[in-house]
């Protein structure tokens, strides 16, 4: 087994919780799979995540974007230390991109914000800038329930990411 994930089966409460916090800020969330331990192994980890992600509602998701700084920032205002770490290596690209970049992209997450209500979501890994602005750009068009939704998504598939990163501590 895992040597990060036999130690956290372990772990008081609390600390597995902030583990958790780290790779998604929904506090149900994080909750919901402390509760479950002990875990046998990375895929019941992984299926867990994914499962309990599902059963979330929108305060949830709400609650875990508000954990992201909008790309090509650098800060969230509800993240850890460790989550401001991940997110800082998810955008990286960000940070060479062209000053135009960056600054349709602070327009974009200002517009997008305006009319969604929350913090546009994206799994940048291995995304340029660029590519990040375009799908922004593309999200911008949809529906509020049909964004929520797509958004709720790139949060998994970051917390997914955030979970690997953590077992490789």
């Amino acid at each position: 087994m895992n040597r990060v994930l036999a130690d956290w089966n372990r772990a008081v409460a609390d600390d597995a919780l902030t583990a958790m916090i780290a790779c998604c800020g929904a506090k149900r969330w994080a909750s919901a799979m402390v509760d479950q331990r002990p875990f046998a192994g990375i895929v019941d980890l992984s299926e867990a995540a994914d499962r309990n992600w599902s059963e979330m509602q929108e305060t949830d998701w709400l609650e875990a974007f508000a954990c992201h700084p909008r790309i090509g920032e650098r800060k969230a205002v509800h993240a850890s230390a460790q989550s401001v770490e991940w997110s800082r290596q998810e955008q990286s690209s960000a940070a060479s991109a062209s000053e135009r970049i960056l600054v349709e992209l602070a327009e974009g997450n200002a517009l997008y914000e305006e009319r969604f209500g929350f913090t546009y979501i994206v799994c940048a890994t291995g995304k340029s800038a660029d590519e990040m602005l375009a799908v922004l750009q593309r999200r911008l068009a949809r529906n509020r329930d049909a964004e929520l939704r797509e958004a709720a998504e790139q949060q998994r598939q970051i917390l997914q990411i955030r979970l690997g990163k953590w077992l490789m501590q």
